[in-house]
C-alpha cells in the first residue's frame, strides 16, 4: 500500500492550494430583476424604503384607543382596508374596523382580532384584555432605510429577487458570468449522437462538464473534441486561453495516456499534476495559462464528475466571488449494507440515504462504484465518504455522508 500510495496529495489539501491562489472577478454589470435569477450581487443591496413603509394591522379585527375601552360596546366609526385607508374623523369612544395590512388609523394604539370581539348591533364588544401595540406592525419592523438586505457575493433566486422587488428596486448590480472553455481530447471520443467506430468511445465527459456549468451560471465555450494533434490542441489551449477566465479540458492527465496534453501544458503555463488521495478522480491537473486558469480533469466519467464537484465546483464559486459555502456539510449515518474498501485513499462512494424509523440517518450503497458506472449517479443522492485510512465498512457502521446539492439534483 505504501508505495500505491506514495506522493498522493490529500483532497482538502488540493483544494486549500488552489482556492489560495485565486482572486474572484469584481467585474460588474447591471440588471434588470428579471433578468438577475442565478446572477452573484456584486455590491450590497440597500433598502430605500421603510418595510412595512407604514404601521399597519396584523389582523382583521378593530383599532381603538386604550383610553375608549371601558367595558361598554363601542361603536364602529368607519372602515380601513388595505390599499383604502381610514381618512375620516375618528370621534372620541369609538372604533375603527379594519383589515390585515391596512394602515393603523393615526392614534390607534392597539388592534383586537376579530376574534375577540362580539358585534352588538352597531356596536361592538371586545371580549379579552387590550395591550398597547397588540396586533400592530410597525414601520420599518421588518427592513429599515437605508438596511443592507443583501450583501455582496449573494446568488439571486426565488428567496431573494422577490425580496428585492418589495422594495422597489428594480435593477440590481450582478457580477459578471464567469466564462469556462470545455473541450475533451482523444481520438476514441465520438460526439454524442454519432456511430461508434471500433475501439471509441462516446465524449459524455464533456456532455456532463457543461450541464454542470450551465447549472452554475456560467458562460459556456464548447470547444468539442480535440484529437490527439499537437497542432489541434495547442490552438485549442490558444483560444481557450484568449477567450475564457477557467479552461477545463476532459482526459490526458493519467500516467501513460498517449496524448500531447501534458507536453502542451508544460509549454503553454504553469501547471502542477496531482496524484490525490480520492477514490475515484486520483488524476488531476490545475495550474495558470497566461490569461486563465486550468483544470484537467480525468478521463473516466465518475472520476470526472467526483472533481468536478469537489474541486471545480469550490473554485468557481470563489473566482465568481460567492460568498455562499459550494459543498454542503456532511453528516453521519449508520451502513445499512457493506461498503468495499481498502485504505489508501479517501472514497466518494455513491450512496441513498434515507431516515430510518428510528429517526437516524441511514445510508445505502448504489451498488457497483466503479469510476466508468455513470448511472450510480442517477440512483444516489448523497456520497458515501471513507475516510483514506479506513478499511470495508459493515452494516450497521457508522460513515459520513456528503449529501449533493442542487449540482447533482440534491
Amino acid at each position: 500500500m505504501e508505495s500505491f500510495t506514495a506522493g498522493l496529495i490529500s483532497l482538502e489539501d488540493a483544494r486549500q492550494k488552489m482556492l489560495a491562489q485565486l482572486t474572484p472577478l469584481t467585474d460588474s454589470e447591471r440588471l434588470s430583476i428579471y433578468r438577475a435569477a442565478g446572477r452573484i450581487t456584486a455590491a450590497p443591496v440597500v433598502s430605500p424604503l421603510n418595510v412595512p413603509p407604514f404601521d399597519n394591522s396584523a389582523m382583521d379585527g378593530y383599532a381603538v384607543r386604550l383610553a375608549d375601552l371601558g367595558g361598554d360596546a363601542l361603536p364602529v366609526a368607519g372602515k380601513a382596508f388595505a390599499g383604502a385607508p381610514f381618512s375620516g374623523d375618528w370621534p372620541a369612544g369609538s372604533c375603527i374596523r379594519i383589515m390585515t395590512g391596512a394602515p393603523v388609523p393615526a392614534g390607534a394604539e392597539a388592534v383586537v382580532m376579530q376574534e375577540e370581539s362580539v358585534p352588538e348591533g352597531d356596536r361592538v364588544r371586545f371580549t379579552a384584555a387590550v395591550k398597547a401595540g397588540q396586533n400592530i406592525r410597525r414601520a420599518g419592523e421588518d427592513i429599515r432605510q437605508g438596511d443592507s438586505v443583501l450583501t455582496a457575493g449573494v446568488r439571486l433566486g426565488a428567496a431573494e429577487l422577490p425580496l428585492i422587488a418589495s422594495l422597489g428596486i428594480g435593477e440590481v448590480d450582478v457580477l459578471r458570468r464567469l466564462r469556462v472553455a470545455i473541450f475533451s481530447t482523444g481520438d476514441e471520443l465520438q460526439p454524442v449522437g454519432e456511430p461508434l467506430a471500433a475501439g471509441q468511445i462516446y465524449d459524455t465527459n464533456r456532455f456532463a462538464v457543461r450541464l454542470m456549468l450551465d447549472a452554475l451560471g456560467c458562460e459556456v465555450i464548447d470547444l468539442g473534441i480535440i484529437r490527439d494533434d499537437p497542432d489541434a490542441l495547442r490552438a485549442a489551449f490558444l483560444r481557450a486561453d484568449r477567450e475564457a477566465d477557467l479552461v477545463i479540458s476532459s482526459g490526458g492527465v493519467s500516467v501513460g495516456e498517449a496524448d500531447y496534453t501534458k507536453a502542451m501544458l508544460d509549454e503553454l503555463g504553469e501547471i502542477t499534476f496531482w496524484k490525490l488521495a480520492i477514490k475515484p478522480g486520483k488524476p488531476f491537473a490545475f495550474g495558470r495559462l497566461s490569461q486563465s486558469w486550468f483544470c484537467g480533469l480525468p478521463g473516466n466519467p465518475v472520476s470526472a464528475a467526483v472533481t468536478f464537484y469537489q474541486l471545480v465546483q469550490p473554485l468557481l464559486a470563489k473566482l465568481s466571488g460567492l460568498q455562499a459555502a459550494a459543498l454542503p456539510p456532511r453528516q453521519r449515518a449508520r451502513a445499512v449494507s457493506r461498503l468495499k474498501k481498502s485504505p489508501g485513499r479517501l472514497d466518494f462512494q455513491r450512496g441513498l440515504f434515507s431516515r430510518g424509523e428510528d429517526g437516524e440517518l441511514q445510508v445505502a450503497s448504489t451498488g457497483h462504484q466503479g469510476s466508468h458506472v455513470f448511472s450510480s449517479f442517477s440512483q444516489a443522492n448523497c456520497f458515501i465518504v471513507l475516510e483514506r485510512d479506513r478499511g470495508s465498512v459493515e452494516p450497521g457502521e457508522w460513515v459520513e455522508i456528503e449529501p449533493f446539492n442542487a449540482l447533482l439534483g440534491g
